[in-house]
C-alpha cells in the first residue's frame, strides 16, 4: 500500500472512523450543541467552537502549503472568530471542517510517495512546519488535530456532556 494511502487512513480515522485512540473528531463532536461549543467552561481558554475553527484552518494552511502555496499561519488567521453563536453558524462550521477535511483528503490521493518528501519552504521554522517535507506536514496536521480532539473531551466533560 503506497505511503500516501496509509496517511490519508489516518487523517480519516482520526477524523470519522475507527481510531486507534478512541472516538474520532466528529464522534466527540456529535449531538455538540452551539451553546455548548460557544461556551467557556476553563476563563480565558477557547471554546469547542474556537477548537474547530483553529482546527479547519491548520487544516487549509497544510493543504495551501502542499500545493505550493504560502508556509505561513492559515489564511483565516490561527485562531479564526467564530460567527454569531447559534446553531445555523455552529452547523456551517462543522460544514467547513468537513469540506477541510475532503479539501485534504483528495490533495493526498493525488499526491505521489516521493511527493511526500519535498521539502515545503526554505526555512527550519517548527511552528509553522516550515523546512520540514510534505511527510512531516501531514503527520503533523492528523497530530494536531488529536491534540485538539483530547482538549474537546475535557471541554464537554466540564460542559457536563
Amino acid at each position: 500500500m503506497p505511503e500516501t494511502r496509509r496517511i490519508a487512513d489516518q487523517l480519516q480515522r482520526a477524523y470519522q472512523g475507527q481510531a486507534w485512540h478512541g472516538p474520532s473528531l466528529m464522534e466527540i463532536l456529535s449531538g455538540v450543541t452551539a451553546a455548548q461549543a460557544a461556551a467557556h467552561p476553563i476563563p480565558n481558554s477557547h471554546s469547542i467552537w474556537e477548537i474547530v475553527l483553529h482546527i479547519a484552518a491548520w487544516m487549509d494552511a497544510v493543504r495551501e502549503r502542499l500545493e505550493d502555496g504560502p508556509v505561513a499561519e492559515p489564511a483565516d488567521g490561527d485562531w479564526p472568530m467564530m460567527a454569531d453563536p447559534n446553531e445555523e453558524g455552529w452547523q456551517q462550521t462543522l460544514q467547513l471542517l468537513a469540506d477541510r477535511q475532503q479539501a485534504l483528503l483528495n490533495l493526498i490521493a493525488q499526491m505521489t510517495d516521493e511527493q511526500l518528501k519535498q521539502r515545503i519552504g526554505t526555512e527550519n521554522d517548527p511552528p509553522t512546519a516550515s523546512g520540514y517535507s510534505a511527510y512531516y506536514n501531514l503527520h503533523g496536521v492528523i497530530q494536531h488535530n488529536l491534540y485538539h480532539a483530547g482538549q474537546i473531551v475535557l471541554l464537554k466533560k466540564l460542559l457536563g456532556k
